[in-house]
């Protein structure tokens, strides 16, 4: 069972995107694949078709009242992949956890329930360096960071690797960073091309060969609460998505 945190604290870079995406093309591939929404916002549990008004029990519940894990998997529509669903209720897990034992144990506690049941955990954590995210890279195996291939593009990359080295000195010596992924990429603005070059400069061979490409079919298909591969499948960000997912599959040393 390999767990991968997808973490950014900077918003709009396509980090749920790329958790929906990433955990459906697995599932495509007979992967078993168990889906962990811990953003409040809760677009990674609605772009895989789960109504967020109707989420009875959720990550909130694990994480405050240390419900059985097992008792929150959720079905999703497609085969291989299940959800733990995200609510507004989350928002205040912060302030809750606070005096609580053990607090960024939590999730790794809760997956610890469902040892060997999935080959693929994928956690989509939420846009900060929260108590949410540190309990991301805790539980984690692999940390995959989406980088927009816009100006201002590594801000905030630093603390985000800071606090990664924290924690793996601290609670998680397992924790690796797998790959940095270029998001929203096209080739026709020189922009894109520069900090791409910017972004392999830094990070050398950890940048995945892949680029998401800024593609209207990928920002539509949550609207649909679709993965952009069931949408059209035939468009360049659903292809992006599958060659991304050969990627994972190969550095996580799963053929």
């Amino acid at each position: 069972m390999k767990i991968l945190a997808i973490c950014n604290q900077k918003g709009g870079v396509g980090k749920t995107t790329t958790a929906i995406n990433l955990a459906a093309s697995l599932a495509h591939l007979k992967k078993k694949v168990l889906l962990i929404d811990t953003d409040p916002q809760a677009n990674a549990t609605s772009g895989v078709g789960v109504d967020k008004a109707t989420v009875e029990q959720s990550v909130y519940d694990i994480l405050v009242d240390e419900v059985d894990i097992n008792d929150v998997i959720t079905k999703t529509a497609y085969e291989n992949l299940d959800i733990v669903p995200s609510s507004i209720a989350l928002a205040g897990a912060e302030v809750e956890l606070v005096s609580a034992i053990s607090r960024e144990q939590r999730l790794k506690n809760a997956i610890s329930e469902v040892s060997g049941k999935y080959d693929y955990i994928i956690i989509d954590s939420p846009p900060s360096l929260s108590l949410l995210t540190v309990n991301a890279m805790i539980a984690a195996d692999y940390l995959l960071l989406p980088v927009q291939t816009e100006f201002y593009a590594l801000e905030g990359v630093a603390q985000l690797l800071d606090s990664m080295t924290l924690v793996k000195k601290a609670m998680n010596p397992k924790l690796k960073l797998l790959g940095v992924l270029a998001t929203m990429y096209d080739k026709r603005t020189s922009l894109s091309v520069q900090v791409l070059a910017e972004v392999k400069k830094y990070f050398k061979d950890k940048v995945f060969e892949t680029t998401i490409p800024r593609n209207v079919r990928v920002a539509e298909a949550p609207s649909h609460g679709v993965p952009v591969g069931s949408y059209d499948k035939f468009s360049k960000g659903a292809k992006a998505y599958k060659n991304l997912t050969r990627e994972v599959e190969r550095r996580t040393g799963k053929k």
